[in-house]
């Protein structure tokens, strides 16, 4: 069996990208620059009066497994995908970068979910997302033996809002446990934060190894009314704690340590999407390679450089080569 250096659980999406018009988002009352989320329905709508539309694969783990990839990680992802064009189209994007994709097709139920991007002229985003059949990840869409052979486990929040998911992400941490794994969360949401408060303290406290949040996502877990306190609450609970700040940088706790990690300067901020996901693939990748946790940080902050220097949540750099012109 393979041993993978990282596995990510997360959700399988497919972006579809079109160019579209203020108008155009008016009559179908899509709220310009925001996500909402629509049904079967209204998805295979929308999809059918997209103009020249681009597909890519997306997902916020399987984002951040495009960067592992990129670094040079040997990686495995879940997902929950059905058997259809566009779980099929997943599949083979996943295989492209060089990540294993480790799910099992279903034959029946939700289609493949997609993410509808409307790219307006101003370069905002409007999204309509169909979570199909990802939202519906069960323990028994885990490959036991694959979580077994990964060094670390790696999963999203965004998992986290159907009870049969979460039952799938405690699942995955105790199998990493009982093999002496890892086993990694990234909060990802705040409103998800809000609808499952105690549920995700319990799920960072008692299950969690290293956990990843952004600034506004750590305090909303805890509901504090500052950063410091915060990660006061964070600390000596959790094995290592990652919290990303923007132009600030990012704050690591772990080891009994604190390391504070500069942001990496680029020369123009383009789009900060996907710039979390980065971070987490640097950091775990240098971890994965048993680097110390500062050398782990400054990998995450060029990946994460690279990708607010251009549109889209996954590399089109080489990250394996820009951190070695770096010298980390």
């Amino acid at each position: 069996m393979t041993t993978y250096d990282l596995l990510g659980i997360g959700n399988a999406l497919v972006d579809v990208l079109a160019e579209a018009d203020d108008k155009f988002l008016m009559e179908r009352d899509l709220p310009k620059g925001g996500m909402q989320l629509v049904d079967a329905h209204q998805a295979d709508g929308l999809f059918e009066v997209m103009r020249a539309p681009h597909q890519a694969s997306g997902g916020s783990c399987a984002n951040s497994m495009a960067g592992f990839a990129s670094l040079g990680g040997m990686g495995a992802f879940i997902g929950k995908v059905k058997d259809d064009p566009f779980g099929r189209a997943f599949k083979e994007d996943m295989a492209a970068i060089g990540c294993t994709f480790a799910g099992t097709p279903s034959d029946e139920g939700l289609p493949t979910g997609r993410c509808l991007v409307f790219v307006t002229p101003d370069a905002q985003r409007t999204m309509a997302t169909h979570l199909g059949a990802a939202s519906l990840l069960a323990p028994e869409d885990l490959d036991e033996e694959v979580i077994s052979n990964s060094k670390i486990v790696y999963v999203e929040g965004y998992l986290f809002d159907q009870p049969v998911a979460q039952k799938a992400i405690l699942r995955a941490a105790n199998l990493a446990h009982m093999a002496g794994r890892s086993f990694a969360v990234t909060l990802s949401d705040s409103f998800c934060l809000d609808r499952h408060r105690a549920a995700f303290i319990d799920l960072v406290e008692h299950h969690t190894d290293i956990l990843f949040a952004n600034e506004q996502e750590i305090i909303s877990l805890y509901q504090t009314e500052n950063f410091e306190a915060a990660l006061r609450r964070a600390e000596g609970k959790i094995g290592i704690v990652c919290v990303t700040r923007g132009e600030k940088g990012a704050v690591i706790l772990g080891n009994g340590k604190r390391v504070e990690v500069a942001a990496e300067p680029v020369e123009k901020l383009v789009d900060t999407t996907g710039a979390g996901d980065q971070f987490a693939a640097g950091f775990l990748f240098g971890l994965s390679q048993s680097m110390d946790l500062l050398e782990c940080g400054r990998i995450g902050a060029i990946a994460a450089a690279e990708i607010i220097s251009h549109y889209g949540a996954r590399p089109e750099e080489n990250l394996a080569a820009l951190v070695a012109a770096k010298h980390v």
